[in-house]
């Protein structure tokens, strides 16, 4: 352990007795169980000792290597982060509980945390055992459970998410519960649910970027349904939009022999391909779904208030979302 520091630590305020000023450690990165990684920040396990019945929460803080600029711009979101967190309560979208400003003047956002894997993760792992596409019926909880998130951020927050994609949902258990998480990067919507400030910037991650986003057009609360859709791609398909996987031998070399980053720029924006037949009938309702909410048109994509309603059986996927 000589190559650490001591531990730096958090002070926070408790949520327990009014939100009185129990303090609070949150240990240094080195002391906790990383959970995942982005770009700039590292979520981490913090057990909350000292309190047997106090659940663990998921610690958000920048990585080591993240300074200067980029340091101060993902300092920036984590901020914005725990502001719109604040405001929402949904049992789908994970909880805020507090953010913390360690010694050294950055911050840490403490979210709930129930056991959750990434979806991400999951289908990784599905994909190294050789296995095919989750059952139709996970696909169908997460894609129920998704919506209604995105249905509350839309129409109660008029908040577009701006970066869906399986990284950003977490599911407990046997799909017991599905969450969205990560709403760092979300904007406001208007009253038409488009964009409220045209100067704000959607951020998104290119292959979950649908074509408006690219191109710089209007972007509205459908930018959020195509990458639903490619998210629920990603459970039928066990790849990442556009990317594919690698098998049989070293990935990287895998990586360098075939990726053709002109050929992988132009697929972006577009529905990627899915073989139908060999998932069979019972995918055929997430099929539909994918379908319709990876149109090249956003308006031809359904709402997320749609979708709910069409996977709750008060209408059908084929016909009205």
């Amino acid at each position: 352990m000589a190559e650490f520091t001591s531990p730096e630590s958090c002070r926070i305020r408790s949520l327990k007795n009014g939100g009185g000023r129990t303090p609070i450690t949150i240990p240094a990165s080195p002391f906790m169980k990383k959970l995942g990684c982005g770009t700039g920040v590292s979520v981490y396990l913090m057990d909350r000792v000292g309190d047997k019945n106090a659940s663990p929460w998921a610690i958000k803080k920048l990585n080591s290597k993240c300074t200067g600029k980029q340091a101060k711009l993902y300092q920036e979101r984590l901020k914005e982060e725990a502001k719109v967190l604040k405001g929402i309560d949904h049992p789908n979208i994970v909880g805020f509980r507090a953010l913390a400003t360690a010694k050294d003047g950055s911050k840490c956002l403490a979210m709930e945390f129930g056991g959750e894997r990434s979806l991400y993760d999951l289908i990784e792992t599905r994909q190294e055992d050789g296995l095919q596409a989750f059952p139709a019926a996970d696909i169908e909880k997460v894609a129920l459970h998704v919506a209604r998130g995105l249905q509350y951020l839309h129409n109660e927050k008029k908040l577009l998410h701006g970066d869906m994609k399986s990284a950003n949902v977490v599911v407990k258990g046997d799909f017991d519960a599905v969450k969205i998480c990560d709403v760092g990067v979300s904007l406001k919507l208007d009253e038409n649910m488009t964009l409220s400030d045209p100067d704000d910037e959607y951020i998104g991650t290119g292959p979950w970027m649908p074509k408006e986003a690219l191109e710089g057009d209007v972007i509205t609360d459908k930018a959020d349904i195509f990458a639903y859709g490619l998210t629920l791609w990603e459970m039928m398909s066990l790849a990442m939009p556009h990317m594919g996987h690698f098998e049989n031998g070293d990935e990287d070399e895998s990586m360098q022999a075939s990726f053709d980053e002109d050929a992988y720029l132009a697929r972006q924006g577009t529905r990627p391909p899915l073989d139908a037949k060999a998932l069979g009938e019972s995918y055929r309702k997430m099929l539909e779904l994918f379908y319709v909410c990876t149109e090249e048109d956003p308006k031809k994509r359904p709402s997320a208030a749609q979708i709910v309603q069409a996977l709750e059986g008060r209408t059908s996927v084929a016909c009205e979302v």
